[in-house]
């Protein structure tokens, strides 16, 4: 498991919202929700999407390709044509910065 590395500042993502960080070389939707952050890869599992591309609509946000829907809070699939889980990563906020450590 790598180190939580620093993404962004709380203030640069509304809630809700979205953002597109690197960590580790790897592309991550970063997510703010009802106060909270989440973190999964940015890659649908059907087809290998852009998730932080997709509509976010309360806790889902949908692949922008063909319409999978994924759980933010947890990775998993919640709609066809998506049948696998997206990773979900560790977030911590401290002093107004968002980190995020990534999840083997």
């Amino acid at each position: 498991m790598s180190d939580f590395q620093r993404v962004a500042a709380v203030s640069e993502v509304s809630d809700p919202g979205k953002l597109l960080v690197e960590v580790d070389d790897q592309l991550i939707a970063l997510f703010h929700v009802a106060g909270k952050f989440y973190a999964l890869d940015d890659v649908c599992t059907h087809d290998g999407g852009p998730l932080a591309e997709g509509q976010l609509c309360g806790y889902e946000i949908a692949c922008p390709r063909h319409g999978a829907k994924f759980d933010i809070r947890d990775g998993r699939a919640i709609t066809m044509p998506a049948t696998q889980p997206t990773r979900s990563h560790e977030v911590k906020i401290e002093d107004g910065q968002v980190f995020v450590r990534l999840v083997e």
